[in-house]
């Protein structure tokens, strides 16, 4: 018996490699000079040196890291067989993240395991990375592919990453400037991101079903947006006291995680957003959460509209106070990223966002005391 024999292909994996090395070129771009080494040795090498001093004024340099995962939005991927967003979702989890303390990814790495490798697809899923990277201008500086036989089923993947940034210690975002008063800004997410995938997939079995003319398992791999550009290039103009990424935990989870600890209490207070057209509110929840909400309450659609089972869905979750709480505490809502900051830099702020293309509303304030968490009014 060989090791192909066994369940591994030793020249699939080079194929593969080859495959990546060219994606991973793609997105040196500025950074070119930083990167020591290519995509295949024992690590990868960046230089901070130039970067450095070619920042005027940073005095205290710090590398900010963050790693995680696709989740189970992973199984959606492979059943419809769509295999070139989700790398991009998997970047975005990471840098958004290290993004929430005010830094500047400056590169990123991968690991991919199967149960049986084959390069396209390896290469197809790599390709979103690469992109995710290319679009937030950090360089995809390597990464590792594990073939496990036996442990993942043929034909699955499962797809993780690590991200560092730079930012200068005086600059870091922590929410130490968090200040009662301070008006709550949220950026429109693309969908649910990758999040709450495990509820979808119970909810939402039948990934052909219609949704505004695609299938509704296209819609849900929409990739996770990216924020870096929009908002350092709002920092470049604007203070800003805090920063929350919307993933898994949605509102109450992930809002409190940008006030200072230990310091004093706050409460985020956030107004009730619009469930349909015509409906008044911070920010309108998109249909797609709708369409979850109505297959958690666990209604067959039937013959009913699609319209009418998004807006059935929709009414549920704004007159339900139970499926309120879980979807809030599930989902991000139509908001992936909230901003805490002065009251009046919150109408320059949202006017600098939409032009660059990121929707963004006011979507309530912080007050003193509470217990630290959300409450919606």
């Amino acid at each position: 018996m060989n090791y192909k024999e066994a369940g591994v292909d030793i020249e699939e994996g080079y194929r593969a490699v080859g495959k990546y090395r060219e994606l991973a070129g793609g997105t040196l771009g500025a950074l070119k000079n930083s990167v020591l080494n290519s995509i295949g040795s024992f690590a990868g090498m960046f230089s901070l040196k130039d970067l450095i001093t070619s920042h005027d004024g940073m005095k205290d340099p710090v590398l900010v890291s963050g790693t995680d995962g696709v989740g189970t939005k992973l199984d959606v991927a492979f059943r419809m067989k769509k295999y070139d967003t989700v790398g991009i979702d998997c970047v975005a989890m990471c840098v958004n993240d290290i993004l929430c303390h005010g830094a500047r990814p400056l590169f990123f790495l991968d690991y991919l395991a199967c149960g049986s490798l084959d390069a396209d697809i390896a290469a197809c899923l790599v390709k979103g990375v690469a992109r995710g990277c290319g679009e937030t201008g950090c360089v995809l500086l390597g990464g590792e592919t594990a073939e496990m036989p036996g442990f993942y089923d043929t034909g699955k993947y499962d797809i993780a990453g690590f991200a560092v940034g730079l930012v200068d210690r005086e600059r870091v975002i922590d929410g130490s400037k968090i200040r009662r008063g301070d008006t709550l800004i949220g950026l429109a997410s693309s969908g649910p991101h990758s999040s709450g995938f495990s509820l979808i997939r119970k909810a939402i079995p039948d990934l052909s079903e219609d949704f505004g003319g695609m299938p509704i398992g296209m819609a849900l791999l929409e990739p996770t947006r990216l924020y870096v550009k929009g908002i350092l290039s709002l920092l470049e103009k604007i203070e800003i006291h805090g920063m929350a990424h919307i993933t898994g935990g949605g509102f109450y989870e992930n809002i409190p995680r940008m006030f200072p600890s230990p310091g004093p209490a706050f409460e985020a207070v956030i107004q009730s957003p619009a469930y349909g057209p015509g409906e008044q509110g911070a920010w309108t929840v998109p249909p797609i959460f709708g369409r979850i909400a109505w297959g958690i309450k666990g209604e067959e659609q039937d013959t009913v509209r699609q319209e009418a089972v998004q807006d059935a869905g929709l009414s549920f979750i704004k007159s339900d106070r139970e499926l309120n709480a879980l979807m809030f505490n599930t989902f991000n809502m139509g908001i992936g990223f909230v901003l805490a900051l002065d009251e009046a830099d919150a109408k320059p702020a949202v006017e600098h966002l939409d032009s660059l293309g990121y929707p963004a509303w006011v979507i309530g304030s912080v007050e003193a005391g509470g217990s630290g968490g959300v409450r919606f009014v």
